[in-house]
Parts: C-alpha cells; sequence; structure tokens
C-alpha cells in the first residue's frame, strides 16, 4: 500500500556545483551545517509514498523555498544567501554571483525542481503533500525568534497558532487536519518537548506556491535538529548521530500513516452519507 503523500525534501542536499566552487567564505563543513542534514534520509520513506522530490545542490547555492525574487543583495536570505541566518557572509569579496550566473543556476536547479512538483502531482494520486525540513534547536541572531528555544516539531500551514487562515490569506491544509497532525506527533513524542503550530515558521514558498497552483493541501514539517545531532560541540563540528536516524524517521513515519489514517476513515464516511 502506497500513501497518498508528495514528500519534498528541498534542503537536504550538500553538493556544490562547479561554477560557484572556489567563491564561499564560508568552509565546506559549514556550508552544510547551514543546510538540513540528514533530511534526505529522515524523509526518506522509498515506495511507501506516491511521490518524493529532492535535490543534491546545497540551499547555500540556491534556495528551492524562496520566492524567485528578489535577487541579492535585496534579500540576504533569499534564494541567492549574501549571508547565514546567524549573519556571517557566504561568499568572499566580488565573488558573490552576478546576474548570468545566477540565471544559470535558477535553469538547471530551481524551476524544474518546481516543474517536477506539479509534474508529480498531476500524475500521481497525490491528497497531501509534506515539505520537509530540519531546524536549529535555537532561533539564529537574524531570525525572527533570535536566541529563543525552539519547539521538537513545529508544523506550518500559513496559519494562525491553531492552524486557521489568517484574515486576508489563505491556509495551505484545513485548521483540522494540521492540528490532529500536531496532536499525533505529541502522542507519538510525548513528554520530550513541545510540538507547535505556525511558530516559529508558517510554510515556505514551496507548499504556498504549489497550494495555490494546484490545490493540494500541503504541511511543511520542521524537525529539532537536536533530535539527532549532539549539542556538547562547536556548532559548525556537529554531525549527526547516524544510529538515530533510523528510529527518528520510523517515528515520524508512524506519525504521517496515522494521522492520514484518520484522515481518510472521515473522507470515506462522508462520500457515503
Amino acid at each position: 500500500m502506497k500513501y497518498p503523500f508528495l514528500i519534498s525534501i528541498p534542503h537536504g542536499g550538500v553538493e556544490i556545483p562547479a561554477e560557484v566552487a572556489g567563491r564561499f567564505a564560508l568552509l565546506e563543513q559549514e556550508i552544510d551545517w547551514y543546510c538540513d542534514p540528514a533530511t534526505r534520509t529522515l524523509f526518506d520513506f522509498g515506495g511507501s509514498v506516491e511521490a518524493t522530490i529532492d535535490t543534491p545542490v546545497s540551499r547555500m547555492v540556491i534556495d528551492l523555498n524562496r520566492p524567485p525574487l528578489p535577487l541579492p543583495p535585496r534579500d540576504p536570505d533569499g534564494v541567492i544567501k549574501v549571508r547565514t541566518v546567524d549573519g556571517r557572509q557566504v561568499y568572499l569579496p566580488g565573488q558573490l554571483p552576478d546576474l548570468p550566473l545566477i540565471h544559470r543556476l535558477m535553469m538547471k536547479w530551481y524551476f524544474p525542481y518546481h516543474q517536477r512538483i506539479d509534474e508529480l502531482i498531476d500524475r500521481y494520486p497525490v491528497e497531501i503533500a509534506f515539505d520537509c525540513h530540519s531546524m536549529l534547536p535555537y532561533g539564529s541572531a537574524e531570525q525572527n525568534d533570535a536566541g529563543k528555544p525552539r519547539p521538537l516539531i513545529c508544523l506550518g500551514n500559513y496559519g494562525d497558532e491553531n492552524g486557521r487562515a489568517k484574515p486576508g490569506s489563505l491556509a495551505t491544509c484545513p485548521a483540522d487536519w494540521i492540528t490532529r497532525l500536531g496532536d499525533a506527533f505529541r502522542e507519538e513524542f510525548g513528554g520530550t518537548g513541545d510540538v507547535a503550530i505556525n511558530t516559529p515558521f508558517s510554510g515556505g514558498f514551496i507548499s504556498n506556491a504549489h497550494y495555490w497552483r494546484k490545490g493540494i493541501p500541503w504541511i511543511q514539517i520542521e524537525v529539532n535538529r537536536a533530535l539527532y545531532e549532539p549539542q556538547d560541540t562547536p556548532v559548525h563540528q556537529r554531525e549527526m548521530t547516524e544510529e538515530q536516524i533510523p528510529a527518528l524517521r520510523n517515528k515520524i513515519w508512524s506519525v504521517l500513516t496515522r494521522f492520514w489514517d484518520g484522515i481518510a476513515v472521515e473522507m470515506s464516511r462522508e462520500d457515503h452519507q
């Protein structure tokens, strides 16, 4: 049995294309750390879902979860990074990609990713999509929650803390769905940390844009990296604890399937009324 899920993993890649190699002010290990380490493994549910999309390229080269405009330097944390989330310069002086190079990167990595999402939704019986990420345990210097501890799990649908649409906007999935998914995470991870909705992250460009384009419900999932990274080493030297990843993936899968089984039962009842 395949679950009708689309799994999007836009920030798990660590590759640096040749076009930008040697331009970075950050070390290779630091570049990896500013991505979403382990998410390509953590959210790899194989043939148990209808569709999965990820990318090998580092988000520090091109961020697939940002709108295509504005370009740098107007948005330092946009599709092309100028600064990290804690204020460090990404590129060496004079090495920030120029417009022709940005265009090549966008044509090679950015637009194909978004086109592929639409193709997967059109081709397979997808009924819900999850945009899957990890987050640092504390807010970084240039983020709205700077210095504050983060929940164990953050779920986003562009709504309020209860998943309801904010005035003048749309939520990317029903409030009941995201709150029920939150309850399933709390049940699975009971006693180990909080599960929050739309705080500190309410969703990114991928879930918002493709909900508008296709109407398929989207939920952004952020998993706290404290669940799989040791916190007693210098931040740019941390590596994931390999043996924790399979167990954590199994717990996340248990949550997603239990949540959807409940939703599917209710939809079936409604169809027969």
